[in-house]
């Protein structure tokens, strides 16, 4: 839709549901005056035979005069509401049909940002919105003197799952874990998916490392749960376990480059170690 048509729609004092109820209105009118121009030709009608019956006066008869000519402006004025109620129910049309193609395509680029955001399998954000939240997230930290942490998560073992069951496996076990990560986490933090088996984390207002190890030893304890996939006609059961690297701002990195950096350092420390967990300020 061309772009002069959609600011046209938007700046319209009469949109589409206010113009339904004016040519409502106007067609009640143009039905009251269609009443009146009857009523009138009526009382016309009986004027004229009363008058042919008997004897007539100037009186009456300028009356009938002035009686027939409003009913012709009734009449006249029925004709041109007609034309105005098409030209409302034209314009109505228009209007509503501009409407729902607006509204269509605003949906369509809200699914389209959507999707340029977010991972297309688990339906978490992708790099990019993790990118802008964690920019957003280190500017609230600096200006408010506050500790910001960025979680690595790693799936440990996870291509032998691809290798052994296949992708098709693979990808149900990945949106499992993250849906299992999501739920982990708290509503004001960001869950990313880096790619894949691997996991962003940020959390933002950490007040101290118990607050953070805590949070990982959640998403470890229910990632580490056991997934039931049904393959043709059985059940297998995968068991996940994840392998966290965790950074601290300010103390491990000041920008988001050295955070995810430090971050995925200590994650392959906890790889080696099988230890769950890793604190890069402890490598």
């Amino acid at each position: 839709m061309p772009k002069d048509k959609i600011a046209q729609l938007l700046k319209s004092p009469q949109p589409a549901n206010s113009l339904s109820k004016v040519l409502g209105q106007s067609e009640r009118v143009k039905d009251i005056v269609e009443e009146c121009a009857d009523d009138l030709s009526s009382v016309n009608a009986g004027l004229k035979s009363e008058l042919l019956d008997g004897e007539t006066s100037p009186g009456v008869e300028n009356a009938l005069e002035k009686s027939e000519a409003v009913e012709g402006k009734v009449q006249n004025a029925s004709e041109q509401l007609s034309l105005v109620n098409m030209a409302l129910k034209e314009e109505l049309q228009k209007r509503t049909i501009l409407q729902e193609r607006l509204a269509a395509e605003i949906q369509q680029g809200e699914k389209a940002r959507h999707a340029s955001l977010h991972d297309p399998l688990t339906g978490l954000p992708n790099r990019a919105l993790f990118n802008d939240r964690l920019e957003h997230g280190l500017a609230h930290a600096k200006r408010n003197g506050i500790s910001l942490v960025v979680m690595f998560v790693d799936l440990d073992d996870f291509k032998s799952i691809n290798d052994t069951h296949g992708h098709d496996v693979g990808d149900i076990v990945l949106k499992t874990i993250a849906g299992r990560i999501k739920q982990a986490s708290r509503d004001e933090d960001t869950v990313c998916r880096h790619g894949g088996d691997e996991f962003l984390y940020i959390l933002v207002e950490i007040k101290n490392e118990r607050d953070m190890t805590t949070i990982a030893e959640k998403i470890i304890a229910t990632t580490s749960a056991p997934c039931d996939i049904p393959i043709r006609d059985v059940n297998i059961r995968l068991v996940i376990h994840p392998s966290i690297g965790i950074a601290m701002f300010p103390a491990d990195g000041t920008t988001a480059d050295s955070l995810v950096a430090n971050a995925d350092k200590a994650m392959y420390e906890a790889k080696r170690n099988k230890s769950g967990f890793s604190l890069f300020s402890r490598l």
